[in-house]
């Protein structure tokens, strides 16, 4: 429950890199079967097994509570260490992502519900905490499009707090180490409430962040489009005399260093103008008017005189 999912991606026959880690490529090439995903699974199974242990001889057997204790701290444990793997070795697979928020929440429920059950814990504690825990799952789907709000110390504090607190109930603790575990349970308790209010805030601001950059971005991509279409040469201009950019329907000129005439022929898109330039190296005229008919032009090269 670190908010931090466990993924898996090792056993491709990747070599690991210096330091341990291993590289982009590796982690795309990576199996499923690898230590971060077979430690989830197993906290998934330890779940209906801590269910059977704690439920065993009608539930108050000392014998029974202890093997119960010990699967849900295997469990809990386990979540540091696949999450702690998952992040140091990239290992990062879609499976990991959706059964390592699942484990948390199937184990820790469980401890709860089954607990109540039995008179151990009030209902309301319960509610609390699974209220929380569900309402923040909905609420990352709700922002996962804008933004990823990574597991902050609270929130750590959070869980640590909650297995402390679950696990001392599990265990059939009397004298003042019943009493012990009551306020341990209502520090879990302030600390779900706090941070799941803190994550509540970061998610709308988050969000609010994401849409008015959205939406500036959107501005600004508008305004570059209008720019565009208002620049010189952007539009095709036709009309008598004018030789439209888009309208241009070819030019032949001499490239022998300027030094005979220049000629060119310029339609409109519609055919309603065209234009005839021509003469020396940076001198030339224009003709201009409505449908004249301008005949194929053959360039000359090295000073020859054009033919029409």
């Amino acid at each position: 429950m670190t908010g931090v999912p466990a993924s898996a991606a090792g056993g491709s026959g990747a070599k690991p890199v210096r330091g341990g880690k291993l590289g982009a490529a590796a982690v795309n090439q990576a199996s499923l079967w690898n230590i971060a995903n077979i430690l989830t699974m197993v906290r998934l199974l330890l779940v209906p097994g801590f269910v059977l242990l704690l439920f065993h001889n009608g539930g108050y057997d000392p014998a029974w509570r202890s093997f119960a204790w010990a699967a849900f701290a295997i469990a809990m444990i386990t979540d540091l260490f696949d999450g702690h793997l998952a992040r140091t070795y990239n290992l990062v697979t879609d499976f990991g992502k959706i059964a390592d928020p699942i484990a948390d929440k199937a184990i820790m429920g469980a401890a709860l519900i089954s607990l109540s059950i039995l008179g151990d814990l009030p209902w309301w504690i319960t509610g609390v905490i699974l209220a929380r825990e569900l309402g923040i799952t909905l609420m990352r789907f709700w922002v996962i499009r804008h933004a990823v709000i990574p597991a902050s110390r609270g929130g750590k504090l959070k869980t640590l707090a909650q297995g402390t607190a679950a696990g001392m109930y599990v265990l059939m603790l009397t004298g003042p180490l019943a009493t012990l575990r009551f306020w341990v349970m209502m520090v879990a308790v302030v600390l779900t409430v706090v941070t799941g209010l803190d994550y509540v805030r970061q998610a709308v601001v988050l969000r609010r962040r994401s849409l008015a950059a959205e939406r500036a971005a959107v501005g600004r991509t508008a305004e570059a489009l209008q720019e565009a279409a208002g620049s010189p040469g952007a539009g095709v201009v036709s009309g008598p005399g004018v030789a439209g950019a888009a309208g241009a329907a070819g030019a032949v000129a001499d490239g022998a260093g300027g030094s005979g005439p220049a000629v060119g022929v310029a339609g409109g898109a519609n055919g309603s103008g065209s234009a005839v330039a021509g003469g020396p190296a940076g001198s030339g005229s224009v003709v201009g008017g409505d449908a004249v008919p301008v005949e194929p032009v053959v360039g000359a090269r090295d000073g020859a005189e054009a033919e029409r």
